[in-house]
């Protein structure tokens, strides 16, 4: 069936509700972040588009999906495994490959738009 434009998906004006949850303390490496999120569109079970935040903190990440990025504000570090950093301001885009792992660091808390493909 063909989609109009009552299909798309609007996240200024998105009925989604917002989120609330800690930071799995299994993954905590500094602080106790709280995070959120938005999410606005999902396809079956492997692509998802919405908006994620958190409070200053630091944990562990392993990405089993592919994901683009663009932070909306704050400071946030993504760290790989080899100490390697890349500081994240408002206004980057990215894209992180699944099989990245390393650590996600909140400098100053940090709102983003996403979209994820899980295989």
């Amino acid at each position: 069936m063909p989609k109009t434009i009552n299909d798309l998906i609007n996240f200024a004006n998105s009925s989604a509700e917002l989120e609330h949850y800690p930071t799995p303390k299994d993954r905590l490496v500094k602080g106790n972040p709280q995070q959120n999120n938005r999410l606005h569109f999902s396809v079956e079970e492997n692509f998802f588009a919405g908006e994620w935040g958190s409070d200053i903190g630091c944990w562990k990440i392993n990405y089993t999906e592919n994901e683009y990025l663009h932070i909306l504000s704050g400071i946030s570090i993504l760290r790989d495994c080899d100490g390697n950093e890349l500081e994240l301001t408002a206004g980057d885009k990215i894209c992180i490959p699944a099989g990245f792992s390393g650590e996600w660091e909140v400098v100053e808390p940090t709102q983003k738009i996403y979209v994820i493909y899980e295989k």
